[in-house]
């Protein structure tokens, strides 16, 4: 279960991002600006926050995986096989998929997200203490 909380409805806000899962609880609070989503100032590898395609109410963050005209190859279901698929992101829409490939739902399962749902690009972590510090591009 993922769930997000802004601080704040201006430019720069920060977050916390709490996920529970049955191994671990930890909380996040990530620094989020909103401008580079605005401007069309993004990339592969950021950190994106977004409302949920699925449910409206809800704020999700994951990573940004491709833009439009990319071409994505994922895989399909992770945890019952390796079967990959490729797709054009359409225009207008981003790739996005969560960083823990076994328990996430990102654009594998609700596809591309289009563009109007991007809130903003998280850049930096504040908590917990061990991950102070910018967010950087997932290692290939």
């Amino acid at each position: 279960m993922e769930q997000l909380y802004c601080c704040s409805e201006r430019p720069l806000f920060a977050l916390r991002y709490q996920q529970i899962s049955r191994h671990c609880r930890y909380c996040s609070i990530l620094l989020v600006e909103r401008i580079s989503t605005r401007t069309g100032k993004r990339r592969p590898g950021d950190v994106v926050i977004f409302r949920s395609p699925e449910t409206p109410r809800k704020i999700v963050c994951k990573r940004l995986i491709g833009l439009e005209g990319d071409q994505i190859t994922y895989v399909v279901d992770p945890q019952s096989g390796d079967r990959c698929e490729t797709i054009v992101v359409p225009k207008g829409h981003v790739w996005v998929e969560g960083d823990y490939i076994y328990n996430t739902k990102d654009s594998r399962n609700f596809g591309a997200l289009p563009y109007g749902l991007l809130e903003g690009r998280a850049f930096w972590t504040l908590l917990p203490r061990k991950d102070f510090g910018p967010l950087t591009p997932k290692p290939e």
